[in-house]
């Protein structure tokens, strides 16, 4: 595999491998063990490494000398042989004698390559180093150890290893698969002229991220297949035939069971776990005990019919026929050489209905399972599609939508008739919803809803609610207008709860969206109190967004929380990310930026586990926002950067908005308003990408900006859209920033005293401190620039003492100044070291606590490493500490 492949989506391993390097040119020395399983890029990202400036030595294993001693040294030293000491000469073979002890064998090896460390930097390079002779690696592990002082560096490639392991103890680098944007940029170096979007789709869910793989299946006639000289099928075939008997025959039961389990293997008396295990083959985690789906598809492909009927049979004997009812109805089934039509649509209906079962209590993946057996032996187009699509829809509820859209491709050709198209275009849209253009969403979702009007309604209302979700996420009003009106025509007087919850959130949100916040106020009431009373997730999730427009911050979290749990108790796990973007949002809104941080961060974790980049959007602008509103401009950009991208190519306007309001509070963070009051400017303008929910909750800002600038005339209009908002929703936050936006623009007259006040008292009873902090900093300039010093520093001092406790570096920096000109001459407060810390620094501490070094700080927490070393700085000060191991052992 060429080098630059691996390089792709292997970043921060490739600057690991030059850290190695740069450290042995420096005179330190490094070591360090590339792990990964066969094709993961091992020997591509050793060739990789930049050389320039090393003398170079090298050793392979290579299976046929594995036990020829010491073969490995007698390549590596071959080139210096002529620097060779008589007892390494001897040794490694290159003269005649005794060989050498140990010992001596490997402080030989050692003093020698220091020799000529110092005389040029010396780099070694072992690729498959598992396939050395022992005294070879041992001996190389000698080394390894004890490169520090000199201009040494020893890189080792070695397959995951079990049992005793000479290369314990020294640092490892696991190389993990290839992230989806880097597995896609592969796929399309490979396909200059492109791939269908399913035959991609399958080629990336098969490889998992695998290099090799994806390069041998891009590569072949016909794409998606490994050719039979394909050099990762040709290393599967031999590990498996070079098993004995019981471990073949037990891979074989991991072939044709996903599922299988320690307890079965145990059942079925095959005493090769370790053997099969060792083999790198089988993998053993917690109870289960499986393959990989790339291993599984080679293997299916290499072994027998006959092979495959006799591993089922033995399942069917060992499985418990209650415990594993489908299951074992499977495994009887494929047992046998051939089933009658009848025989198999009777298998096919029993699956069924253990699939159905199983999904009533949440057992989302057995039931799909059992559904796609089901869809085996299904006898009519009709039923194979139907089995199929309830899979899909399982797997959906499980945050797999790639492997839901596998199964929908292979349902597709089965379909007919309006119902099963419906079901099929419901999943899909849900699918696209998380991880496609929300256009492509709104199609797929409008479409099962008119196909599903007459035999499924309740779905078909679904539908059109996901419909205007997706028109919400691209920020297209109109389309989202057009979804509430044709839901609006359903509605009938006799709803049950479930549906009027979700005609009352369409009609409510739509009319917020159209600023008639009266009307929206009552249908989305009605909204939040079937929620509290339905107890599915998506309820709950509809219910905590209806309450965060109405402002009723503490009720939106409380539905947001609950849908999170009712997600995860009812297997239902999809819908955890959506539903944290409540919880996050309505725990800013409530200033607990804390609460909002862990929220979000957990959030994109999820998301990004179940392929859902929509959502991980979703959350990377809201905690950017979370950054901005801290005054925090550097993390602010920084999300926002690792999100424009996907905001681009998705067309996703809700998160565009974000961005755009983030952006401006940056810009005023910079002392740059004219700026921020044109970004905000330009979201008024309809470009079908703005989001109208967003642009209202800007106008606080954007009053900021214009007064700013002296602009105060066109400020009113929008001051007037939120007030509007505000007093409809009664939220004493948004009431707050109403009044000290009418403050701002009463400039030096009697009237803003007032406003600030009542601004004041609202942000205390709505539980805002960080909007309570900055009111306080402008009211206490206007009191300064007006000659009431004495009234300015109570409001300054106020305020300093919250921003600290946030570490909101700007605007304590803000304050001070403003203290300053008061002639304040007590010295600002500190923090003292035992003080608590910040939501973003409690987070930084205890990942330090845990051993994680900053740039794993930096990527888990969406922030720049010289982010980290600052935030890191200010811990130590805080906690009076002065290293991390201190701060590991204060926090352990």
């Amino acid at each position: 595999m060429a080098a630059e492949v691996v390089l792709r989506g292997r970043d921060q391993e490739s600057a690991a491998v030059q850290e190695v390097l740069t450290a042995a040119r420096s005179g330190v020395g490094s070591a360090l063990v590339i792990t990964g399983g066969p094709g993961s890029g091992k020997s591509s990202l050793l060739r990789s490494a930049s050389t320039a400036g090393f003398r170079v030595l090298t050793a392979q294993g290579v299976p046929a000398e594995s036990a020829l001693e010491p073969a490995g040294l007698h390549r590596l030293l071959h080139p210096v042989a002529d620097r060779l000491p008589q007892s390494l000469r001897k040794a490694t073979g290159l003269a005649a004698g005794s060989p050498a002890t140990t010992f001596v064998l490997q402080t030989e090896l050692h003093r020698l390559l220091c020799e000529l460390a110092a005389e040029q930097p010396v780099l070694v390079l072992v690729d498959d180093a598992g396939l050395l002779d022992r005294p070879s690696l041992e001996a190389l592990a000698f080394v390894a150890r004890r490169v520090s002082g000199h201009q040494l560096a020893v890189l080792f490639t070695l397959e995951p290893h079990r049992g005793e392991n000479p290369l314990a103890g020294l640092p490892a680098l696991a190389l993990r698969p290839l992230d989806d944007p880097a597995a896609t940029e592969l796929l399309s170096d490979f396909t200059p002229l492109g791939l269908s979007e399913d035959l991609a789709e399958d080629i990336l869910h098969l490889a998992g991220g695998n290099p090799l793989a994806l390069t041998e299946l891009a590569s072949s006639e016909p794409a998606g297949r490994l050719p039979q000289d394909s050099l990762l099928r040709a290393h599967l075939r031999a590990r498996f035939r070079a098993l004995s008997p019981d471990a073949q025959q037990l891979v074989l039961l991991a072939v044709v069971d996903e599922d299988l389990e320690f307890d079965t293997v145990v059942r079925a008396e095959l005493d090769a776990l370790d053997e099969a295990r060792d083999s790198g083959l089988l993998l053993v985690q917690g109870d289960h005990v499986g393959l990989t789906q790339l291993t599984r598809f080679v293997l299916r492909a290499e072994v027998s019919s006959s092979e495959q009927r006799q591993a089922h049979a033995v399942l069917a004997t060992v499985l418990d026929p209650e415990q594993h009812t489908a299951r074992r109805l499977w495994h009887e089934a494929m047992s046998r050489t051939a089933l009658s039509r009848a025989q198999a649509g009777h298998q096919a209906d029993e699956l069924g209905a253990a699939a159905a079962r199983s999904r009533r209590t949440g057992n989302y993946p057995v039931a799909s399972a059992a559904s796609q057996r089901a869809a085996t032996l299904a006898v009519s187009p009709q039923d194979k599609a139907a089995h199929l699509i309830a899979a899909a829809a399982d797997q959906w509820s499980t945050g797999k939508p790639r492997t839901s859209r596998a199964i929908l491709r292979e349902a597709a050709v089965h379909v007919r008739g309006p119902e099963l198209h419906g079901l099929a275009d419901f999943v899909r849209g849900g699918v696209e919803l998380g991880d496609s253009a929300p256009s492509t969403a709104v199609r797929s979702l409008l479409r099962a809803s008119g196909e599903l009007l007459d035999s499924h309604r309740t779905l078909a209302v679904t539908a059109l609610v996901f419909a205007a979700e997706a028109a919400s996420i691209a920020g297209d009003q109109a389309e989202h207008a057009g979804t509430a009106a044709r839901a609006a025509a359903l509605r009938r007087a006799d709803e049950p709860p479930v549906t009027a919850l979700m005609f009352d959130h369409l009609e409510g949100m739509a009319a917020t969206f159209a600023g008639d916040h009266p009307a929206a106020r009552a249908a989305l009431d009605r909204a939040v109190r079937l929620s509290r009373e339905l107890p599915d997730p998506r309820s709950k999730i509809w219910g905590s967004q209806a309450a965060y427009v109405l402002g009723r911050a503490g009720r939106s979290f409380e539905l947001a929380t609950q849908a999170v749990a009712v997600a995860r108790d009812t297997g239902m796990t999809s819908l955890v990310p959506w539903a944290l973007v409540y919880k996050s949002l309505s725990a800013l809104l409530l200033d607990q930026h804390s609460i909002a941080l862990d929220c979000s961060l957990e959030g994109v974790r999820e998301a990004t586990s179940m392929g859902q980049p929509n959502t991980v959007v979703d959350h990377l602008t809201i905690l950017a926002l979370m950054a901005a509103l801290q005054g925090d401009k550097t993390t602010a950009v920084h999300r926002l950067h690792l999100a424009a991208a996907d905001v681009t190519r998705r067309g996703l306007g809700r998160p565009s908005t974000f961005g755009s309001w983030t952006l401006a509070c940056v810009d005023l963070v910079d002392n740059r308003p004219a700026d921020a009051l044109n970004r905000l400017r330009l979201l008024a303008v309809d470009t079908g990408r703005v989001h109208p929910g967003i642009k209202v909750m800007t106008a606080p800002h954007y009053v900021e900006a214009a007064v700013a600038c002296g602009r105060q005339a066109a400020a009113t209009k929008v001051l007037r859209q939120y007030e509007g908002w505000a007093t409809s929703t009664g939220c004493p936050a948004r009431l707050a920033l109403s009044h000290r936006s009418h403050a701002l623009l009463a400039g030096a007259a009697p009237a803003a005293d007032e406003h600030f006040r009542e601004a004041i008292r609202l942000h205390r009873v709505g539980g805002t401190p960080m909007e309570l902090a900055k009111t306080e900093l402008f009211y206490g300039h206007r009191l300064r620039r007006d000659r009431q010093p004495k009234a300015a520093r109570q409001h300054l001092r106020d305020a300093l003492q919250i921003f600290q406790q946030y570490d909101a570096a700007h605007f304590v920096a803000l304050v001070r100044a403003e203290l300053r000109a008061s002639g304040d001459t007590i010295a600002p407060t500190r923090p003292t070291p035992t003080a608590d810390l910040t939501p973003q620094q409690s987070q930084i501490a205890q990942l330090v606590a845990e051993g994680a070094t900053n740039r794993e700080i930096a990527a888990q927490l969406f922030i720049s490493h010289r982010t980290v070393e600052h935030h890191l700085r200010n811990i130590f000060t805080r906690l009076d500490v002065r290293s991390r191991v201190e701060l590991a052992r204060l926090l352990g």
